[in-house]
């Protein structure tokens, strides 16, 4: 099928070598020559688009850098990457119907009214911009034969009015400056905000220039000769061409520069990070001149990529200009001739500069649209991705009465074919403490996630108060459920508004009473700015016995008569340990607590504590029972306590 396209259009070249022929339509001098003409070249603009496309076809061998187009670019100044995925091996343009169809829905606001009136009339002012930016090199054309040939003055004044003015809405060159598209830009931005870049890049910028040269090549075939419109043709098509091919050509140096690029930022970085490290051993002539090694490796990058961007725009020039004279010196022969006149001279020339203008971001534009497109896809991979964890339709409220807190028979694997859990059975009644302890890996924590519903048992039930936990909605069972972590992570903010996050709404009497309730009041009046004082990465550093008081506090906040705090000790100091113990004692009171324990000091008081194993209950009793047992539980409370002395 290729090479049939191939062979039919070098056909219709063939037939550009016989134009002094009496049969070909040169002269076009009646109605039926011209009609003929224009079949013939609008069969010689499908063979070529169908020869293009051929050599898109599938099963065809293709370069490399064909195939990896911009995956690895990365925006210099940021240092993050345009194309995310960049183990991708197929062309970006792939299925191009199907991902326009996608992208269509999201061209049109639905629902909103005000906001399809913008789109319309954004498209007419575009249209708009079409219309004028014919009409301007053709009024210049106008003043320039009234000057030649002496009308009234009058009748030139209203010429050049109509020219200055028409020129003010088109701006300068191709119109991005004028006034139509300083107003088009100004109503699309409240489009912009529920559509996306990709919308703009092919609605304001691809589409316009190929309208423009559609419409040049019709005008000047119409009115001037089909020569000119041949001429416009082939020098577009080249322009396109030559442009998309360097254009994927030269990505191969873009993304060596950006990798260079990196690694120069990271050595500076990592240095900067670890100079401690670097002054203990003497090592700061090392860094440098590593960190100078980096630095001309990317210089060296950066060269081949100025070259090759001046390689682009040398090839652009290049084929503006052969285009350029090829029609004016035709253009000047039908002058010559008196079949042209001085205007149509200047009206040819305006027009191609100004038709040019806009190609020369073409390469820009083509390659945003390029990484849309995969942004695009990786959007709407994410939009088809299954919810795991849904409500079910007739979900309603947990009502919390007592607290009780029951698992029977869970089963549960985060992969096919290794069980996590498997067939356990606990209960936790209202105010009683439970402890879950065991080696790394035993499902302690999975637990944890499964009462807040992070996922679906495989099997079993887990239910809160008599009701599964399956049937409530999800955000009503984590309004009952609090959490102390391990790692508490605070923000860079007040110490009132790190509390504050348990329950947003919260007053400041209610965020002091929570951080007495933590035992932590007093210590936060002794900071500068006392709840006012800034914390975090960029504030005051707080010692993790304090930021699991914080924890305390946001969870005494969230749940303040409700259902369990649970928590996880980490490996806090003795004295701290039991401080934050004793907090959470007062805290715990009356209340359902679940305690993921990695130290048994920590619940030797605990009404029940749950020994996992390998996903299953190894042992379950009181901390007296179990060490009475001298089974699992016992073996690492003596471990433990060795480890102690």
């Amino acid at each position: 099928l290729l090479l049939f396209w191939a062979l039919a259009f070098a056909a219709e070249n063939l037939t550009l070598a016989c134009w002094r022929s009496p049969l070909w339509w040169w002269a076009l001098e009646d109605t039926n020559q011209k009609v003929q003409f224009g079949f013939w070249l609008l069969r010689y603009i499908c063979t070529f688009m169908l020869f293009i496309l051929g050599m898109k076809a599938p099963g065809l061998p293709r370069k490399p850098y064909m195939l990896l187009v911009n995956e690895e670019e990365r925006d210099v100044e940021n240092s993050q990457p345009l194309l995310p995925d960049a183990g991708r091996t197929t062309s970006t343009w792939k299925d191009f119907r199907r991902k326009l169809r996608l992208l269509v829905p999201y061209m049109w606001p639905k629902g909103n009214h005000r906001l399809q009136g913008l789109v319309l009339f954004c498209m007419a002012l575009m249209g708009l911009e079409r219309a004028i930016n014919v009409f301007v090199p053709i009024y210049y054309k106008n003043i320039v034969n009234e000057l030649t040939e002496g009308v009234p003055w009058h009748t030139l004044a209203w010429t050049v009015c109509t020219y200055v003015g028409l020129k003010f809405l088109q701006g300068g060159g191709a119109g991005s400056t004028g006034f139509v598209s300083n107003l088009r830009t100004f109503l699309w931005v409240w489009v912009q905000q529920f559509t996306n870049r990709q919308v703009h890049y092919i609605v304001f910028s691809i589409v316009p220039t190929i309208a423009d040269i559609i419409i040049s090549i019709v005008y000047f075939t119409s009115v001037f000769s089909a020569w000119f419109g041949l001429i416009i043709f082939v020098c577009m098509s080249l322009y396109l061409t030559l442009t998309i091919f360097i254009t994927e050509w030269r990505t191969k140096y873009r993304r060596d520069m950006n990798t260079r690029d990196n690694e120069a930022k990271s050595r500076a970085v990592d240095s900067l990070l670890n100079f401690e490290t670097v002054k203990y051993y003497n090592a700061e002539s090392y860094e440098v001149k590593r960190f100078n090694d980096a630095i001309i490796k990317y210089q060296v990058s950066e060269w081949k990529v100025s070259a090759s961007l001046g390689l682009l725009n040398q090839t652009q020039n290049l084929v503006i200009g052969l285009g350029l004279l090829a029609g004016s010196l035709l253009c000047a022969y039908f002058v010559t001739e008196n079949k042209l006149q001085v205007g149509d001279f200047v009206l040819f020339g305006t027009y191609i500069i100004q038709l040019y203008t806009p190609l020369n971001w073409f390469g820009t534009y083509y390659r945003m649209i390029q990484n849309s497109f995969v942004d695009m896809e990786n959007m709407f991979e994410l939009f088809h991705e299954e919810q795991e964890v849904k409500d079910m339709v007739n979900a309603g409220d947990l009502r919390l009465e007592a607290g009780r807190i029951e698992f029977e028979n869970v089963h549960f694997s985060y992969v096919d074919g290794k069980e996590i859990l498997q067939d356990v059975s606990f209960s936790v009644m209202p105010g009683q403490t439970l402890a879950l302890v065991g080696p790394s890996g035993s499902g302690k924590s999975t637990i944890i996630r499964l009462l807040f519903r992070f996922y679906d048992v495989r099997g079993g039930c887990i239910r809160i108060d008599g009701q599964d936990i399956a049937q409530v909605k999800q955000a009503s069972l984590r309004a009952h459920i609090g959490v102390v972590p391990q790692d508490t992570v605070l923000f860079n903010d007040t110490i009132a508004n790190n509390i504050r996050y348990g329950r947003i709404l919260a007053t400041d009497q209610e965020v002091q009473e929570a951080a007495q309730a933590a035992d932590i009041h007093d210590r936060i009046l002794s900071f500068p700015d006392g709840y006012d004082t800034q914390v975090g990465e960029r504030g005051l550093k707080l010692s993790g016995g304090e930021k699991q008081r914080v924890a305390i506090g946001r969870t005494i906040l969230q749940v303040p008569h409700a259902l369990p705090p649970l928590q996880a000790t980490s490996a806090l100091d003795t004295e701290t340990e039991r401080n934050i113990q004793a907090s959470l004692a007062k805290v715990c009171a009356h209340r359902t607590t679940i305690v993921v324990a990695h130290r048994l000091s920590t619940v030797v008081g605990a009404d029940q504590i749950l020994v996992l194993k390998d996903g299953r209950i190894a042992e379950r009793g009181r901390h007296e029972e179990l060490l009475q047992k001298g089974g699992v539980y016992a073996g690492m409370w003596l471990q433990q306590q060795a480890g102690d002395e």
